[in-house]
């Protein structure tokens, strides 16, 4: 697939996901043909490219989007991140068809706040809106995304993070990173700016299989701090990778979504996608 088709297919995903998240929101029940309208496609096309990006079609992708799956996924699935860490999976983890491969600052260097760090940033199309990403020669640090945010607060809130840090903008230094994050072809490394408690919440989310959810509790158990949920809860609320360290994936344990940092719809489509996209049965190559 050439650059010019994805991106394409970047824009028509992302614009589609929040059609159906923002009618379903509203008690609507989207049609093949309303969508495929609003898209500017016909609905065969428009099920077609739908198909192919997520795996189901739009109908099918819309009964992941509630949260009776959601508890249903809590229910079956997260159980998987102690199976994942005992089988040796801590420092790199399946997302989508994706392997990570992360290195972290030292404590030390996390203390003087990014100094004497050059750090990439660029804004890029994903299938969850505009997507601000940024990065060192090392891997991506940083991911925001601003579906449901001003794009100026997103670059805020990451820049905070490291006051210190010299800021460049460089898409393309980026884009081959970005490319094969979103379109699971390829590795993509990280580089990750945090304290170390915050470090290891981070690598058990990175353990935690895409299509599958954990809770807050579970974590903490996993990282052998049983007592600190909440400190578990603000560390996956700090995370500054979202989706690549999969902090959407954490739910509360009754099941409720709870909230996200860049917007609960965005928590919503991104569980919905990886969910069609894990659970899809195959397409047949003959």
């Amino acid at each position: 697939m050439n650059d010019q088709s994805q991106s394409y297919h970047y824009r028509v995903i992302a614009r589609a996901l929040a059609e159906i998240d923002a009618m379903q929101a509203g008690g609507q029940a989207p049609t093949l043909d309303g969508l495929a309208a609003r898209m500017g496609m016909s609905p065969a096309h428009f099920q077609r490219t739908f198909s192919q990006w997520v795996g189901v079609s739009p109908k099918r992708y819309q009964q992941y989007l509630t949260l009776d799956h959601a508890r249903h996924l809590l229910a079956e699935r997260h159980s998987v991140l102690e199976a994942s860490l005992a089988s040796g999976l801590s420092g790199t983890g399946r997302l989508h068809d994706l392997f990570v491969k992360w290195e972290a600052m030292t404590p030390g260097e996390f203390a003087r706040g990014g100094e004497g760090l050059t750090i990439y940033w660029g804004w890029f199309e994903s299938p969850f809106g505009p997507a601000l990403v940024m990065g060192t020669d090392r891997g991506i640090c940083g991911m925001g995304f601003a579906a449901e945010q001003d794009e100026a607060e997103v670059m805020t809130d990451l820049m905070r993070r490291w006051p210190r840090a010299d800021f460049v903008e460089d898409p393309m230094m980026l884009r081959p990173w970005v490319l094969d994050a979103f379109g699971a072809s390829g590795s993509a490394p990280l580089y990750l700016i945090g304290a170390p408690f915050q470090i290891k919440v981070w690598e058990a989310l990175l353990a935690v299989p895409s299509g599958h959810v954990t809770t807050y509790s579970d974590i903490a158990r996993v990282i052998g701090h049983p007592a600190a949920v909440r400190a578990v809860g603000t560390a996956v609320g700090r995370n500054p990778v979202s989706f690549l360290i999969p902090c959407h994936r954490a739910l509360r344990k009754s099941g409720a979504l709870g909230g996200y940092h860049w917007g609960l719809p965005v928590k919503r489509a991104m569980l919905a996608w990886e969910a069609a996209r894990t659970e899809a049965v195959p397409v047949s190559q003959t």
